[in-house]
């Protein structure tokens, strides 16, 4: 089973390199907003209880979370690994995901963290946002503070996998097949 986290901030192209990952390497792909939607669409008692806290304004606890996911790895024994996205957010959700899969025996090989200039992120959020019809995307004051909480908020995690050395920074600009091109070179080596 291989395992990999892709990390980036907004607008650095997960969504696109996403797809191409998982087509390359028969992944599962891992979205806890896309989990939630599910599980609160199918009135789960994980999904239930996600919406309790939901309904609050408050973010769904992390055991929640993880027995989500828990779920989702037990319904998908037959993929050749999983693609985390949005997930681990800090060094605690880290610390539950390998204690989840230390249990399965198949820990994270990678977390992949794509680079990507505040100047470029904030070019490319403003054209998505003309299109996507998105508005959080067409506001330059808003987009450059959803950049900065995503570097406050994802150093810990990348902290936490760089002690087991599984970090790797990729440089996310250029065109999409050259950035998939150095992912793909980092995966290669240790896909099994």
């Amino acid at each position: 089973m291989f395992n990999l986290i892709l990390f980036g901030p907004p607008g650095s192209g997960k969504g696109t390199q996403s797809e191409k990952l998982i087509a390359k390497y028969s992944l599962k792909h891992l979205s806890t907003g896309d989990l939630l939607r599910s599980q609160i669409a199918h009135q789960t008692p994980l999904g239930l209880e996600a919406k309790h806290f939901m309904d609050k304004g408050q973010l769904v606890p992390d055991e929640v979370v993880i027995g989500m996911i828990s779920t989702a790895l037990d319904q998908n024994t037959e993929v050749k690994g999983f693609l985390f996205d949005g997930f681990p957010r800090t060094a605690a959700q880290a610390e539950a995901l390998d204690k989840l899969l230390e249990m399965r025996q198949s820990p994270i090989n990678i977390m992949l963290a794509l680079e990507v200039g505040e100047e470029e992120l904030v070019g490319r959020l403003m054209k998505r946002g003309q299109t996507s019809g998105r508005s959080d995307d067409t506001d330059e004051s808003i987009i450059k503070n959803r950049i900065a909480e995503y570097h406050q908020k994802t150093t810990a995690v990348a902290d936490h996998y760089k002690q087991f050395d599984k970090v790797v920074l990729v440089k996310g600009e250029g065109t999409i097949d050259e950035i998939f091109d150095r992912i793909s070179n980092e995966i290669d080596p240790i896909f099994q």
